[in-house]
């Protein structure tokens, strides 16, 4: 792999070449290399590498990373859904490594005992778990590399203890879970990154749930007691007469829980019946000629 490597590298060198495409392809030459020379950079290639090409804008899927389990670097650079530069995409694929010195860090060794690498990974949960808090058994996948020098994905289950009251950035740490210490030194841990599902009701921005409330025109015009959906089960919710769409009605405490628990807001969205009937339609019509009303028509203020 160095050989040719060293050998393509020199023939589109853009200060060497006189090819019109050389600086793109000395680029994807640079890149297959990193890829070939690091087991979890073939791993993520093999899944990410067809929805990229050399010289445009990349945006991963969402959460395209969950599970998959490095080594070493700072939790906080791993991943993430912005787009980044084609060029910059292995860096900001798994975040620059730090260069602090310590347990895991790169260099030549002192002694022979080290202890081992911390590794990081990302995994989803529902948004239930955090209202509850629970107990979830977990794949994570990582890359291994045979004796052979074939890299294959290997599998391993962890039950882990959700804590009540979970954000999504936040950590999780499994102490002696990382890779294995040499000369008896103790291994390193695991930090599992937490990211919530996507749910079909709710959204959670910070310590805040909003869920979209739907209600007939009668409802929101002349006020009502309905049903909202809420994680922790359903309430019966106060509508206030002359209410509009977008208002937000807050039940306060009801988002996520903590020693400052989140508010939940109620977002009101205004729904019209079908004019799918001879009825329906004399209704539409009634309406229309008892109000004075035009929706284009900017209001005053």
């Amino acid at each position: 792999i160095k050989q040719a490597y060293r050998k393509l590298a020199r023939k589109y060198h853009p200060d060497v070449s006189k090819l019109a495409d050389a600086e793109v392809r000395f680029k994807e030459i640079n890149e297959a290399n990193e890829v070939l020379k690091d087991p979890e950079k073939r791993v993520a290639y093999d899944q990410m590498g067809s929805q990229w090409k050399a010289g445009q804008e990349f945006q991963p899927p969402p959460n395209w990373d969950a599970g998959f389990e490095f080594r070493g670097g700072d939790a906080r650079g791993f991943g993430g859904a912005e787009a980044f530069d084609a060029s910059d995409f292995f860096e900001s694929l798994f975040g620059r490594r730090s260069g602090r010195a310590g347990p895991g860090a790169g260099g030549p060794r002192r002694s022979a005992a080290m202890q081992g690498e911390d590794h990081h990974a990302k995994v989803l949960i529902d948004l239930e778990d955090s209202y509850r808090g629970s107990e979830r058994s977990i794949s994570l996948r990582a890359p291994a590399v045979g004796a052979d020098g074939r890299v294959s994905v290997q599998e391993r289950k962890l039950d882990v203890h959700i804590p009540k009251g979970i954000r999504p950035g936040q950590h999780l740490r499994l102490a002696g879970q990382g890779a294995p210490g040499s000369g008896g030194a103790p291994a390193g841990d695991l930090y599992l990154e937490i990211e919530f599902k996507p749910n079909p009701f709710f959204r959670v921005d910070g310590s805040d749930v909003y869920v979209d409330l739907p209600l007939a025109p009668w409802e929101a015009a002349l006020g009502a007691t309905v049903e909202a959906p809420t994680p922790e089960g359903a309430v019966q919710l106060t509508v206030p007469k002359g209410s509009v769409g977008g208002r937000k009605l807050r039940l306060k405490g009801r988002g996520l829980p903590g020693k400052k628990p989140g508010d939940l807001y109620a977002v009101l969205v205004i729904e019209l019946p079908p004019a799918d009937s001879e009825e329906a339609l004399a209704a539409y019509a009634a309406m229309a000629s008892a109000f004075d009303f035009n929706p284009r028509q900017r209001r005053p203020g």
